[in-house]
Protein backbone atom coordinates (compact mmCIF):
# COMPACT_ATOMS: atom_id res chain seq x y z
CA UNK A 1 0.00 0.00 0.00
CA UNK A 2 1.12 3.93 -0.77
CA UNK A 3 2.20 5.78 1.93
CA UNK A 4 1.93 9.92 2.30
CA UNK A 5 4.43 12.26 4.62
CA UNK A 6 2.15 14.70 6.81
CA UNK A 7 4.36 17.43 8.56
CA UNK A 8 2.78 19.69 11.28
CA UNK A 9 3.48 23.32 9.66
CA UNK A 10 1.08 25.39 12.26
CA UNK A 11 0.30 25.54 15.36
CA UNK A 12 -3.11 23.96 16.79
CA UNK A 13 -3.22 26.58 19.16
CA UNK A 14 -6.81 28.68 18.94
CA UNK A 15 -8.09 26.10 16.89
CA UNK A 16 -10.95 23.91 17.71
CA UNK A 17 -10.96 21.01 20.11
CA UNK A 18 -11.78 18.52 17.52
CA UNK A 19 -8.68 19.91 15.08
CA UNK A 20 -6.74 19.47 17.87
CA UNK A 21 -7.63 15.52 18.28
CA UNK A 22 -7.18 15.11 14.49
CA UNK A 23 -3.82 16.45 14.83
CA UNK A 24 -3.38 13.76 17.49
CA UNK A 25 -4.79 11.29 15.52
CA UNK A 26 -2.23 11.77 12.87
CA UNK A 27 0.25 11.26 15.54
CA UNK A 28 0.91 15.06 15.52
CA UNK A 29 2.11 16.49 18.72
CA UNK A 30 4.62 19.00 17.72
CA UNK A 31 5.94 21.90 15.05
CA UNK A 32 7.45 20.43 12.45
CA UNK A 33 6.76 17.29 13.07
CA UNK A 34 7.21 14.22 10.56
CA UNK A 35 5.23 11.23 9.94
CA UNK A 36 4.77 8.83 7.53
CA UNK A 37 1.37 7.58 7.30
CA UNK A 38 -0.37 4.33 5.14
CA UNK A 39 -2.50 6.13 2.10
CA UNK A 40 -6.40 5.05 3.46
CA UNK A 41 -9.69 7.16 3.08
CA UNK A 42 -9.52 7.30 6.78
CA UNK A 43 -6.06 9.24 7.01
CA UNK A 44 -7.09 11.16 3.66
CA UNK A 45 -9.81 12.51 5.65
CA UNK A 46 -8.20 13.38 9.08
CA UNK A 47 -5.52 15.48 6.32
CA UNK A 48 -8.53 17.34 4.43
CA UNK A 49 -10.20 17.96 7.96
CA UNK A 50 -6.84 20.17 9.31
CA UNK A 51 -5.43 20.92 5.78
CA UNK A 52 -4.63 24.42 7.01
CA UNK A 53 -2.17 23.41 9.77
CA UNK A 54 -0.05 20.02 7.74
CA UNK A 55 1.80 19.87 4.59
CA UNK A 56 1.11 16.20 2.55
CA UNK A 57 2.90 14.83 -0.31
CA UNK A 58 4.45 11.38 -1.37
CA UNK A 59 7.21 10.02 0.74
CA UNK A 60 9.91 10.31 -2.51
CA UNK A 61 9.09 13.46 -2.89
CA UNK A 62 9.66 15.06 0.93
CA UNK A 63 12.78 12.98 0.25
CA UNK A 64 14.40 14.44 -2.71
CA UNK A 65 16.17 17.71 -2.02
Amino acid sequence: MSKVTVKMIRSAIGFPRDQRATLKGLGLTRMHQTRELEDTPAVRGMIFKVKHLVSAEPPEAASKP
